[in-house]
């Protein structure tokens, strides 16, 4: 294709794109507010035990702004397969039939770990919610400001989802031959060091066992994805070496 070829096919894909984000935020706004009490339901819980947990929400149109980022954010999730599909589509006639399949392969692998992420960082963020509730006074009240509290909730599932899927793209990273699995292993001690820091800045310094519920997973992930790379060099250095005997006969 010309340049302006592509122009016109990345105009095509993107418009696919934003009508399918369109059409799932309306069935996301339909939604939303089932998944507001969801992830207000901590708050919920603390106010029915301690009677001091309140949403606020200080502007006029606050609510309104939340239901249409809460829809936004599950049409995006939603219509997943539909961006992700026509990314792929844009950027297959570039690809090599070998390269074609790592990239599917990514992408099958990318979902279920990102979903495992999202659910998670959704078992970890009640506890973080009502372990910082606890440092209230009893004379006190908690009142939490709505946009605050859920820009919290929805970029904590989304941070660790995100995370989950690193390792996947390590592993494609090797099969397309940039990364070495050498390289992968020699890393490990500050891979480590990186997840137990972005565990323990997504979780409150006081909450131990969330942070560990996070960070154990992401490191078993990565060594897996260690022992994924180095199956391959192994298979493609056997490769190699045949060749060069083939060659040297």
């Amino acid at each position: 294709m010309s340049l302006g070829e592509h122009l016109v096919e990345l105009r095509k894909r993107l418009f696919i794109i934003a009508a399918g984000v369109v059409v799932a935020m309306i069935a996301g706004f339909v939604v939303s507010e089932w998944a507001i009490d969801q992830m207000a339901a901590p708050i919920t819980e603390i106010a029915g035990e301690r009677g001091q947990a309140l949403l606020n929400f200080d502007a006029v149109t606050g609510a309104f702004d939340l239901r249409m980022k809460v829809a936004l954010t599950l049409g995006i999730v939603a219509s997943s397969p539909i961006w992700l599909y026509q990314i792929w589509a844009f950027l297959v006639p570039g690809l090599t039939r070998k390269e074609i399949g790592y990239a599917l392969g990514f992408l099958l692998s990318a979902v279920p770990l990102f979903l495992a992420g999202c659910a998670a960082g959704w078992w970890v963020m009640p506890h973080i919610v009502e372990l910082m509730a606890g440092f209230t006074p009893a004379n006190a009240s908690n009142f939490f400001n709505a946009g605050i509290y859920f820009d919290f909730v929805l970029k904590l599932l989304l941070a660790v989802g995100i995370a989950f899927v690193v390792p996947v793209f390590l592993v494609l990273l090797n099969f397309v031959g940039v990364l070495s699995a050498a390289a992968i292993i020699k890393a490990w001690r500050i891979a480590i060091l990186v997840i137990v820091l972005f565990c323990a800045i997504a979780t409150p310094a006081a909450d131990v066992i969330s942070m560990f519920v996070l960070a154990i997973p992401m490191v078993v992930l990565y060594f897996a994805s260690y022992g994924v790379a180095w199956i391959h060099d192994r298979r493609v250095a056997k490769r190699q070496a045949l060749l060069d005997a083939e060659l040297a006969l």
